[in-house]
């Protein structure tokens, strides 16, 4: 294996965790979506809601990021949590400050998964994936910022 194959190989592992980190964490933040209660329910329901289909939206472009450069994508809810930098979270009775708190630090970790492919499509060369993870990081600094001044 040569040296760029060896990059090209970093770059697409990279994207499949992030892939499997964008998995997670929507279906994190859609548990949170379905059990927020107490006296923000309204307006936490409809955030986690909102940041969840944002969420949802980067799947596809990701996973075509990956094909793209030669790659093979995730295959299985197994193949998500062999990847995944985002800790499960299964109960249905979290307080809704906790699930904003989790949430927060979740996009935090996000954020520093992004940087990661960012580093890696610089060293393949890939100029697409290194402009479009701007995008996904404004995106989720973003989500972090809305979640963090709700606890603030």
């Amino acid at each position: 294996m040569t040296a760029k194959d060896n990059v090209q190989g970093a770059l697409i592992d990279s994207l499949n965790g992030l892939l499997a980190d964008t998995f997670a964490l929507y279906i994190k933040t859609k548990n949170f979506h379905w059990h927020v209660k107490g006296p923000q329910f309204r307006d936490l329901h409809l955030l986690f809601d909102e940041q969840a289909g944002q969420v949802q939206a980067l799947i596809d472009d990701i996973a075509e990021r990956v094909r793209k450069q030669g790659g093979k994508t995730l295959t299985s809810p197994d193949s998500i949590v062999a990847k995944t930098k985002i800790a499960a979270q299964d109960s249905t009775d979290l307080d809704a400050m906790a699930m904003v708190k989790e949430l927060m630090e979740d996009n935090l970790a996000y954020v520093t998964r992004l940087r990661e492919v960012k580093a890696a499509a610089g060293e393949a060369g890939d100029n697409a994936t290194d402009g479009i993870v701007d995008d996904w990081t404004d995106q989720a600094e973003e989500r972090a910022w809305f979640l963090r001044e709700i606890i603030a």
